[in-house]
This record gives structure tokens, C-alpha cells and sequence, in this order.
């Protein structure tokens, strides 16, 4: 399979620099630098390479190949259990902590894109395979590339729903947003405090959809989160008064965020609540349903 060196090294240099493409390190501080970023390459260059090997193995054959690239691939899926079990160890040093469902998001993500590397670079292999032109194999690559990049953006909260800031104010001891319950504070200087320091918003489902979307614990908490990650908390151990929460308008579907971030910008805050992700498996379709339809009318 000497002839096809050209072709597997395209291959595996496009499914490498897709696997890098979609690989940073964000807000989350995940993956770590730089062993995190080591870990993920390497298996981006094992993907690329089994992705690319692939046609010549055919051409020549080598069946026998083909069902190793095939059993290879399916070790991927070990990604996805290497990530949740990284993540929930961390859970145990968080403050505010990602939660069950966003954990499994995150894990997913990583499994798929190893699988768009070894897409990109059959892709790039089969181009240079029927064309022998490395340059259109290349603009092939590239195109998958941002295809992968463009299959790894879901939606996020600011497209189902409209985030509005809210006052926070006291009735006796109940902190509420708008007409929303939080929670009871009883010390007077923390009172103060929450009035001062504290910001406030309201979270409006823009359908039934979104409604049911919002209504799953795992993505308020992913809300609550992402939040805190850019913001900050003052929330301490000690300071139960400052945990970030969320609570639900029964009848509307609306959502109150509460925080004590520490920096105070309520634009900002708006800004990390609208680009928080749906969480996969937080999203509901009632509306998909007859009866859902029947219901919303």
C-alpha cells in the first residue's frame, strides 16, 4: 500500500486539523492545558489515521484491515466514559457544581468529534484516492472542516427563550424576582447585602417547547453555572444566603435566576444566560405531539 502514502497523509493531517479545530479551551477551563489538550489530539490523529486508511484497505483488499478500523472506532465510545468520570471527579471541588446532564453533554461532544475527524479524513482520502489532485483533496478537507465545526454549534438558551434583568426586592424576610419566590434570608445584614450586591433576571420560554426545555433541573443548573463560571460567585461554603438558584413561575414556565456573582454587570449576565447550550437531553418537543398541539391551542 506503498502508492497511497500521499493519500492516507492528507487524510490524517485534514482529520487532525479538524479534531484541533474543534478542540479549545473555553470559560470551562476543559480540557486542561496541556495534558487535556495531548490526551485529545493523540486520539484526533488515531481517528484521522484509521478514517484515512480506510479506502485503501478496500481497494487492496485488506478486509482484514477494514474490521480492525472498524472494532478501532468503536474504542471511541471508552472517550465518552473518560470524560464523564474526569468530570464528575471534579464535581466534588465545585462550589457550583455542572451537574449530571451537562457532564454527559460535554462527554458526547467529545465522542462525536473524534468521529467528525475520521469523517474529514475519509473525506480528504477518497478525494485524492479517485482524483490523484492533492490540492482538491485539500479544499475537500478544509470544507469538512467547517462542516465539523458548524455540526459541533447547538442551540443555546437566547434562541428559545428571552432573557429580561429583574429587581430583586424583599417582602419580610422572602427574597423574590418580580413575583417569583427565591428564598427566605433571615439575617438582616445579609438582607442588605443581597440588595446590594445581588442581580436578578427572568428567563421567558418563547414556546411550549422551550417551556418544557426549561423546566428540566439539569438545565437550570447549567444555567446556573455557566453563569457562575463567568461572573463569579461570592457564594462561600458558609454563605448558603449567596448560592445561585433558580425557581420556576408555575404558571407562566418563566425562570428566575438568582446570583451574588462578583462582578456585577447585569448585561453580562444576560450575555452568559442567552449562550448557555440546551443540554441534549433536557430538550422536550410537546409540541411535536398531537396532544401537545391540542394543549397549547
Amino acid at each position: 500500500m506503498s502508492e497511497y502514502g500521499l493519500t492516507i497523509g492528507l487524510g490524517v493531517l485534514m482529520g487532525t486539523l479538524a479534531r484541533v479545530y474543534t478542540l479549545r479551551s473555553d470559560y470551562r477551563q476543559y480540557p486542561g492545558y496541556p495534558h487535556g489538550y495531548v490526551t485529545h489530539i493523540s486520539l484526533g490523529v488515531i481517528a484521522a489515521a484509521l478514517g484515512s486508511v480506510a479506502l485503501p484497505a478496500i481497494a487492496e483488499k485488506e478486509f482484514a484491515a477494514v474490521t480492525f478500523v472498524a472494532l478501532a472506532a468503536q474504542q471511541f465510545r471508552e472517550v465518552r466514559n473518560m470524560e464523564r468520570e474526569s468530570l464528575a471527579a471534579l464535581e466534588e471541588a465545585e462550589l457550583v457544581p455542572r451537574g449530571h446532564d451537562y457532564i454527559e453533554g460535554i462527554a458526547k461532544v467529545f465522542e462525536a468529534r473524534n468521529y467528525l475527524a475520521i469523517v474529514t479524513a475519509l473525506a480528504t482520502s477518497s478525494a485524492n484516492f479517485y482524483t490523484h489532485w492533492p490540492l482538491f483533496s485539500i479544499i475537500v478537507g478544509v470544507i469538512f472542516v467547517l462542516i465539523s465545526k458548524r455540526l459541533m454549534k447547538g442551540r443555546v438558551i437566547g434562541q428559545i427563550a428571552v432573557v429580561k434583568p429583574a429587581v430583586l426586592h424583599f417582602e419580610g424576610a422572602l427574597l423574590k424576582i418580580g413575583d417569583i419566590d427565591i428564598m427566605n434570608i433571615g439575617l438582616p445584614r445579609m438582607r442588605k447585602k443581597v440588595s446590594t450586591d445581588g442581580l436578578g433576571v427572568i428567563i421567558h420560554p418563547k414556546d411550549d417547547n422551550a417551556r418544557a426545555t426549561l423546566h428540566n433541573m439539569g438545565q437550570r443548573q447549567a444555567i446556573i453555572h455557566v453563569a457562575v463560571a463567568i461572573l463569579g460567585t461570592k457564594k462561600d461554603v458558609d454563605t448558603p444566603e449567596f448560592t445561585p438558584m433558580t425557581r420556576k413561575d408555575i404558571d407562566t414556565g418563566a425562570i428566575a435566576f438568582y446570583c451574588m456573582p462578583a462582578e456585577k454587570d447585569i448585561e453580562s449576565l444576560i450575555a452568559a444566560v442567552e449562550r448557555t447550550p440546551v443540554l441534549e437531553s433536557a430538550k422536550r418537543a410537546p409540541l411535536k405531539s398531537k396532544a401537545g398541539k391540542i394543549a397549547a391551542d
